[in-house]
């Protein structure tokens, strides 16, 4: 019986259909991660040392060196965040500190040159989300000659926070409430160092994200310490209007981010003095209650030179100062963002029913063919499709290749009543990944699918998202303001759609801004 147990296990060992462990020799070791019908994957691979204990609320270190060969068969836990309300972007636990890690996949053959590089970075309004869920598994991506790297950064008040005890202790030489961006720039960073092991090419780098994944990709564009760390852009459904939070300051007079954590600390029972060893030791469920606010401000931070200098300004005064990074770049959005909601609903976007002259309401309502039409399409355009315009004419205007995009694929077996793609609904089309989606996708779902995702890694590869076999996509800029629609029978490019309703929002936000 351990003769045939042996037996069985060298035939196992020696089978031809038994694919070797690949291995990636990086700065801090060597990896040993799986191939599985032609794709190399490595997860859970460390890209900074763990943000706990003394170095939480703390710029990220480097990843500490390990002897030997290290597995990369598990992905790495997702960070610490809130329950989820079942979004499939946010993948499974556990949930850690220790959460800051990146998964890589490529094409195990790999030929001579090296490959372009796409790096994921996750939604889900800085409070929730992994690179980790199966939505976002790269082996689709990766068959059409890419390497795809997926990231965790640290979330809520993990990553986004300000305290004046965090902030004396700094003292002015290291960063303070930024810490989920600077996750973001020291997986770029790692990146640079270690793509090669993975026959990656560090000098042809993709960074794309959707909601606040794409929030993230617009910080990017703008920082200083990432210029340099990406060669292109996307940005899905990431705002562009949207205002940062200074950690010292606000024009408005709302309070500051150190403000803010400093009511929180008080709600959980610490003094208004309390020091940095007493915010340490909070435990990390705790900083979950009451989760903080992507739109009122608690999480997206415009830290300056007081902060660590990732950021200094605002988005789009900062595209229209000319100041972003001069790459290639695809935005867009989706036609029914957030079709369930009112502007009442979200602040800070509902004031603009308190701040509209009465003559602006009049018009706002004629072009959207009354209340009902305001209230269902409205927020979708304040948020995401003007801002997206907004954005692509002002990098188009600097001189920089400029794509714009318009996402309305709806599944036959879509379950809402959304009369159009609803928010996150593109993901599992750009990944190619619809198996993950849990309910049936037809043909032109999948006809959609490789489309998005060929124009994606088309434009990872050479800047420009054309290729043969599928409908050109015009470039956005001055007098040509076209875009590509992803319908349900297939990409057409044409004229910005509702453009008269983009240029009245356009017109209020020059208003009051």
């Amino acid at each position: 019986m351990i003769l045939t147990s042996l037996l069985f296990a060298t035939v196992l060992i020696m089978s031809p259909d038994a694919a070797p462990e690949p291995r990636a020799a990086v700065a801090q070791g060597v990896l040993v991660g799986r191939s599985e019908t032609g794709i190399d994957s490595f997860r859970g691979v460390p890209f900074a040392a763990p943000p706990v204990g003394s170095l939480r609320w703390r710029a990220p270190r480097p990843a500490a060196p390990w002897d030997g060969e290290r597995d990369a068969g598990q992905a790495g836990a997702i960070c610490i965040q809130p329950p989820s309300g079942g979004d499939p972007g946010v993948g499974p636990g556990p949930m850690s500190e220790d959460c800051l890690t990146l998964n890589v996949w490529a094409p195990t053959e790999r030929g001579g040159e090296p490959l372009p590089v796409m790096v994921w970075i996750h939604g889900g309004g800085l409070n929730n989300g992994s690179g980790t869920a199966a939505l976002y598994d790269g082996t689709n991506l990766a068959r059409r000659g890419v390497v795809v790297v997926t990231v965790n950064y640290r979330l809520g008040r993990l990553g986004f926070f300000g305290h004046p005890a965090l902030t004396a202790e700094a003292g002015g030489g290291d960063l303070v409430g930024n810490y989920g961006l600077a996750d973001v720039i020291a997986s770029l960073e790692w990146v640079r160092d270690n793509i090669a092991a993975f026959g990656g090419d560090a000098g042809n780098v993709t960074v794309f994200g959707e909601s606040a994944g794409g929030v993230m990709v617009t910080r990017l564009m703008i920082s200083e310490p990432a210029r340099g760390l990406f060669h292109r852009a996307v940005v899905q459904s990431g705002l562009g209007r949207d205002q940062s939070t200074p950690t010292y300051r606000t024009a408005d007079g709302s309070p500051t981010l150190e403000e803010r954590g400093v009511a929180f600390a008080v709600a959980a029972g610490l003094p208004t003095d309390a020091s940095v060893e007493q915010l340490r030791a909070l435990p990390a469920e705790r900083l979950l209650t009451p989760a903080p606010s992507f739109y009122g401000g608690d999480l997206m931070v415009l830290d300056g030179s007081d902060g660590g200098g990732l950021i200094g300004e605002d988005v789009a005064p900062a595209f229209a100062a000319g100041l972003e990074a001069p790459v290639p770049f695809i935005i867009g959005a989706n036609s029914a963002e957030f079709w369930w909601m009112k502007p009442s609903d979200l602040s800070p976007y509902g004031a603009i029913d308190d701040a509209m002259t009465a003559d602006e309401r009049t018009a706002f309502l004629e072009a959207y063919g009354g209340a009902d039409g305001y209230d269902a399409h409205v927020l979708s355009d304040l948020v995401f499709n003007e801002p997206a315009r907004h954005l692509a004419r002002l990098h188009a205007a600097n001189g920089h290749p400029t794509y714009l995009y318009r996402f309305d694929v709806v599944p036959e077996s879509n379950p809402e009543p959304s009369g159009g793609a609803t928010h996150a609904s593109e993901r599992p089309y750009v990944f190619d990944t619809l198996h993950t989606v849990g309910r049936p996708m037809g043909e032109r779902d999948h006809r959609a699918a490789t489309a998005m995702a060929n124009y994606w890694t088309t434009f990872a590869t050479t800047g420009n998202p054309n290729g043969p076999g599928r409908p050109a996509w015009p470039e956005f800029g001055a007098g040509r303001d076209r875009l590509l629609e992803f319908t349900n029978d297939g990409p057409v490019a044409k004229p910005v759609p509702f453009a008269h309703r983009l240029d009245l929002i356009e017109a209020y936000y020059d208003r009051i801004r």
